[in-house]
C-alpha cells in the first residue's frame, strides 16, 4: 500500500482539482489498472491522513465521496475496503450499458446496408472536392434532399428557406446567438435539453421557465410572460419532449401558437424525434410558419455520428441572416456525412433505417412496460427513452438512484440534468438505445428494477 499512497502524492501535488474529489478518482484508476483489488484493505482515515501530508477531515470528506461512488465499504472494527465495481453488462464500444446519452438503437439487419452504400459513395466520389471548403448550407441538391425530408413534417418548404448545417447543437447556437442578445429572454419549458440551458449559459441569454400541465407548457403562462416582458424566442421540444416523453397535443400546439402570433415571438421548434411517430401531430411550422425556425436532423434519431441537421427559417431573408451566424460559428457541415444523409435520403435508406429505428424502439418500451411493470413511467411507444419517477417510499432520491446505477454499470440521467426552474422532480431519464440488443437492455431494466426495489444496496458490501 506505500507504493499507492506514494503514487497518490504525486497526483495530489500535481492536480488542482479539490483532494477529497481526486481521491476517489486515483482509487477508480487504480482499480482499473490493478494497482488495487477488489477487498483490498485501505488505511485508516489518520494513517492515509499522515501519508498524504492532508487534514483528517479532507481525507474523511474523500472516503465518504468513493463510498457514495460505490468504491468502498466500510465495517466497524475492521477497517475500509476496496469494493470495485460491480460486474458490468457487455456493450460493443464501452465496459457498461449506455442509458445517459439519448441515442437510438442500432439495428443490426442494417449495418450491411449502410456499410455497402457508404462504400459504394466514397469510391465514386472524388476525395478532393469532399476536402474543399463548401457552398453554406449545402449544395442544391443537399437543400432539395433536405427540403424532401422536412415535407414529411409539413408542406411549406421551399428550398430557399432550408439550410444544411452540422447538427442540431450548432444549429441551437447559431439560433440562440441570431434571435437572443445577451441578457435577453428565450422562455420554454420547465424541463428541456440540457444542450439549451449550456448554449444560453454560454451567451449570456437568460431562460424562463414556463409553468407546465401533464401535456406540457401552458399557453396562459406563455401569454402572461409576453404581456410583461417580449422573450426573445419560444424554445419547444414538442414531439417525445426530451426528457419528459410528452408530445404537445394539437390542441396544445394551436393555443401555444396563437400566443406567438399574437406578440410576434419567434418559434425555436427543436424536432429532433418529430419524425419518428408514424402520424405525429401538425408542427409548429406549419401552424405559424411566418415565426417558427424548425430543426431536425440525424444524429438524434440515426446516430450522433451522422451529424447533419436541417433548418427551415420562416422566409429567405431570414434564413440568409442565419447562414452568417452559422458561418461564424460551425464554418460548414462535414462534407462526407452531408454526402451520406443527402444519397440516404434520395435513395429511401433513411426512410427505411427511420422505420427499423421504430419497430426495435416498440419492442424495447414493450420490454420496458413488462419488466418495469409495478413502477408508473412516462414513454412513447416511438421513443427511445423513459421518465422514470423515483417516488420517496422508494427509498431513494432521483440522483442517488443514478449514481449507484452508474456503480452497477447503468447510465442514467437525473431530473436536475434538464431543470429550467431550479426545481427539479424526482426521476431519472433512462435511454433504451444504449444496449447493443434486445436482450441486453432487458438485463439493464432488470437491474434497474432491482435496484429501485433495494435501496440497502446503496451500501451493502460485495462478497
Amino acid at each position: 500500500m506505500a507504493s499507492i499512497t506514494h503514487h497518490w502524492i504525486k497526483k495530489l501535488s500535481e492536480s488542482r482539482k479539490p483532494a477529497y474529489l481526486l481521491i476517489p478518482e486515483l482509487i477508480e484508476d487504480d482499480l482499473a489498472n490493478g494497482r488495487l483489488r477488489p477487498r483490498d484493505r485501505l488505511p485508516g482515515l489518520r494513517d492515509l491522513a499522515e501519508e498524504l501530508q492532508l487534514n483528517y477531515t479532507t481525507v474523511a470528506r474523500a472516503y465518504a465521496e468513493a463510498r457514495k461512488r460505490g468504491l468502498l465499504d466500510s465495517h466497524a472494527g475492521s477497517g475500509t475496503f476496496v469494493r470495485g465495481r460491480t460486474a458490468t453488462l457487455p456493450l460493443a464500444g464501452g465496459s457498461s450499458v449506455e442509458m445517459t446519452m439519448n441515442m437510438p438503437p442500432e439495428p443490426a439487419e442494417f449495418a450491411s446496408r449502410l456499410r455497402e452504400s457508404s462504400a459504394r459513395l466514397m469510391a465514386s466520389s472524388d476525395p478532393y472536392r469532399l476536402l474543399r471548403y463548401q457552398d453554406f448550407g449545402g449544395s442544391s441538391e443537399d437543400r432539395a434532399a433536405a427540403t424532401q425530408w422536412l415535407k414529411r413534417r409539413f408542406t411549406d418548404c421551399d428550398e430557399d428557406k432550408v439550410l444544411v448545417c452540422p447538427g442540431i447543437h450548432g444549429a441551437l447556437v447559431a439560433l440562440v446567438s441570431q434571435l437572443a442578445r445577451p441578457g435577453g429572454t428565450i422562455c420554454l419549458d420547465t424541463l428541456a435539453y440540457p444542450g439549451i440551458k449550456a448554449i444560453a449559459a454560454q451567451l449570456g441569454v437568460r431562460l424562463q421557465a414556463l409553468a407546465r400541465d401533464d401535456e406540457g407548457p401552458l399557453a396562459h403562462a406563455f401569454e402572461a410572460l409576453c404581456k410583461t416582458e417580449k422573450p426573445s424566442a419560444f424554445y419547444i421540444n414538442p414531439t417525445i419532449q426530451n426528457p419528459s416523453t410528452v408530445t404537445l397535443s394539437s390542441k396544445r400546439r394551436e393555443a401555444l401558437a396563437d400566443v406567438a402570433l399574437r406578440y410576434s415571438v419567434p418559434i425555436i421548434e427543436d424536432d429532433a424525434y418529430g419524425l419518428l411517430p408514424e402520424a405525429p401531430p401538425e408542427a409548429f411550422a406549419a401552424l405559424a410558419p411566418d415565426l417558427t425556425y424548425y430543426v431536425t436532423g440525424f444524429s438524434k434519431t440515426f446516430g450522433a455520428g451522422l451529424r447533419v441537421a436541417y433548418i427551415r427559417a420562416p422566409n429567405t431573408r431570414r434564413a440568409q441572416h442565419l447562414a452568417g451566424a452559422l458561418r461564424a460559428t460551425t464554418v460548414m457541415a462535414s462534407p462526407f456525412t452531408v454526402l451520406l444523409a443527402t444519397q440516404w435520403v434520395i435513395d429511401g435508406t433513411a426512410s427505411d433505417m427511420l422505420a427499423a429505428i421504430r419497430a426495435e424502439s416498440n419492442a424495447r418500451q414493450a420490454t420496458a412496460s413488462r419488466v418495469l411493470s409495478d413502477r408508473p413511467f412516462d414513454a412513447d411507444r416511438d421513443g427511445f427513452h423513459l421518465w422514470l419517477p423515483v417516488p420517496r417510499e422508494t427509498g431513494w432520491q432521483a440522483s442517488e438512484l443514478a449514481m449507484q446505477l452508474r456503480t452497477r454499470g447503468i447510465g442514467a440521467v437525473s431530473a436536475a440534468a434538464f431543470a429550467t426552474d431550479g426545481n427539479p422532480p424526482e426521476a431519472v431519464r433512462v435511454c433504451l438505445g444504449g444496449p447493443k440488443t434486445l436482450g441486453e437492455c432487458e438485463d439493464a431494466l432488470r437491474m434497474i428494477a432491482d435496484t429501485l426495489e433495494h435501496p440497502h444496496h446503496l451500501h451493502s458490501p460485495v462478497m
